[in-house]
């Protein structure tokens, strides 16, 4: 649930493979898709995915299996806050800031400093993370603000994130931004399965007017709002 092609989903997978020791923990780790990817790198490392929503989970399973490290992989559903290790030796963070913060509840700025203060006191020094979080990449206008929270200072710069990477105890090591075509193929990807809907009921079903509103209103915020403006960038850390 990111814009984040196969191509570099590898390349931040292999960096945590390349530098982790024992135990990786995935925060919001949805479906542990990118967890698995790690977890087939490197035979050594166990991994531990928590998120809020465990709907994924059963689905996480089956596809660690098929690849071989449903032995290494644990799942966890509930708070991260609440089921972090005491310590690990590697990090993955993609769209889980709100975990630390009541950005989301109390329409606020996206709290990066604390999300990454928490993940330094988490990890031993010496060990990945990836961190990947929305920002701005170019200056925010009403318009693109608005099908989001409406507020300009929502996210902050790729620049100022690496600053406090920086100042939260990380060296960064690499700085992705997705691309706009990593992120015209996730939006289409989201409002696929509402056209394929469309195409396959009558406009005289009772809930065909709410999905179409529902496509349209998304394509809209996104072609007409904020394509070009919100970006998300891929950080990739090692704790000093």
């Amino acid at each position: 649930m990111s814009p984040l092609s196969d191509l570099r989903a590898n390349e931040l997978a292999q960096f945590v493979a390349t530098h982790a020791g024992e135990t990786v923990v995935d925060i919001g780790c949805g479906w542990a898709s990118f967890l698995v990817r790690i977890l087939e790198k490197a035979s050594a490392i166990r991994g531990v995915g928590i998120d809020l929503k465990d709907d994924g989970f059963e689905h996480a399973k089956q596809v660690a299996a098929a690849r071989g490290v449903a032995d290494r992989l644990q799942l966890i559903g509930g708070d991260a806050k609440a089921h972090m290790p005491a310590s690990a030796q590697g990090a993955v963070c993609i769209g889980a800031t709100q975990v630390w913060s009541q950005h989301a509840e109390a329409n606020r700025p996206l709290d990066y400093g604390s999300a990454l203060r928490a993940l330094r006191q988490l990890v031993d020094t010496g060990s990945p993370v990836v961190y990947g979080e929305a920002i701005w990449s170019e200056p925010p206008t009403e318009r693109a603000a608005a099908p989001l929270a409406g507020r300009l200072d929502e996210f902050i710069f790729l620049p100022d994130l690496i600053e406090l990477a920086w100042s939260s105890g990380f060296a960064v090591v690499q700085v992705h931004e997705a691309s706009q075509d990593e992120w015209d193929h996730f939006e289409s990807a989201y409002t696929a399965r509402y056209a394929e809907w469309l195409a396959k009921n009558p406009p005289s079903h009772p809930d065909y007017a709410a999905v179409l509103e529902k496509i349209r209103r998304q394509q809209t915020g996104y072609f007409r709002g904020y394509r070009g403006v919100l970006g998300m960038a891929y950080l990739c850390l090692l704790a000093i």
